[in-house]
């Protein structure tokens, strides 16, 4: 199976944290002075899911969740959204999941995370194992999963069992350092799942980490695309991204806007670019099916339930003047 074969049965098996994000209302809000605040579904791996879901496509979710209220929340939100929960076992004990506490405003932007005893961090090799595999059609997580053991170990299990499978790999950096012992760990082990995975997705920042300095990112990129992936996508931020595929380089721009925070672009990209790749279209205009997601989703407060849905999208690129060079 070739990784677009497998991106086009528009079926995806998703690895990674679900957790709460609470967020102060309204807009503009500071944390200290908020009087009520919203809540809403968080965590890259739920976040692509349910916007894969948004558009259409299936998703399933393998992680574990805090066995209490909380926990059920996340499902609760996984099951509003669409995504196949089937995999998603709580755990017991002291455990809990992961919340993020965030402003809708991009000056002095504050978020706050909690990460202490991650419930997600107990996935182990039986729950990646309970997975039939045959099932989808690729294989997505973000690179939190990869923090601590023992979900590490489950999740280059799982990238061998989807490899077995014929599965692509897809595998977005989102390099968070708090969730990380140490940078040298985060380094090392980031960089072997990046020589794993059939499709890449991170920003310079992540590239350059991973090559061991910012300004070496690009031929990090550049060397991954001529050896192990298929297609491996460098964002620059308001710069743009660049995407390697085939010996080609396609450089696209943003859809510029006004930004109310900038938490969720990441995720909202990844499941747009999921989304529009199933549907048949070609790198490029996927790329910035993506990039306009990303756009909407940093316009809107919230992360999963900022992410569009397809009217949505197409009504923002029928009135966007389009991306900038």
């Amino acid at each position: 199976m070739t990784v677009l074969d497998g991106i086009r049965q528009n079926n995806f098996l998703v690895i990674g944290r679900a957790g709460m994000d609470f967020f102060p209302d309204p807009p503009g809000t500071r944390t200290e002075d908020g009087v009520t605040f919203k809540a809403g579904l968080g965590g890259s791996s739920a976040n692509i899911a349910a916007g894969i879901c948004k558009f259409g496509g299936k998703a399933a979710l393998v992680t574990r969740v805090s066995d209490d209220s909380i926990g059920r929340y996340c499902v609760n939100q996984l099951h509003h959204y669409g995504v196949d929960t089937t995999h998603v076992k709580p755990v017991g004990g002291e455990y809990r999941n992961s919340l993020a506490v965030y402003e809708s405003r991009v000056e002095d932007h504050q978020t706050v995370i909690y990460r202490n005893g991650a419930a997600d961090f107990q996935m182990d090799r039986g729950d990646v194992e309970a997975v039939d595999y045959t099932a989808y059609g690729a294989l997505i997580t973000a690179g939190t999963v990869f923090a601590a053991e023992p979900s590490r170990g489950a999740a280059f299990h799982a990238f061998d069992l989807a490899r077995k499978a014929g599965l692509p790999i897809i595998f977005d950096v989102d390099y968070r350092p708090y969730s990380w012992p140490s940078p040298q760990v985060a380094e090392e082990v980031l960089s072997r799942a990046g020589a794993l995975a059939d499709v890449i997705v991170g920003n310079d920042e992540e590239f350059g980490f991973m090559a061991g300095g910012i300004e070496k990112g690009l031929k990090k990129a550049r060397d991954l695309a001529a050896s192990t992936a298929g297609i491996v996508i460098y964002k620059m931020g308001e710069k743009g991204a660049i995407t390697l595929s085939g010996g080609e380089e396609i450089r696209t721009g943003i859809y510029p806007v006004t930004a109310l925070k900038p938490t969720g672009a990441g995720d909202s990209f990844m499941a747009g670019l999921m989304a529009a790749l199933a549907a048949g279209e070609d790198l490029r205009a996927a790329v910035l099916r993506g990039s306009a997601c990303a756009a909407i989703t940093v316009s809107r407060p919230g992360c999963a339930p900022a992410m569009p849905d397809p009217a949505e999208l197409n009504a923002f690129l029928g009135r966007h003047p389009g991306p900038n060079a």
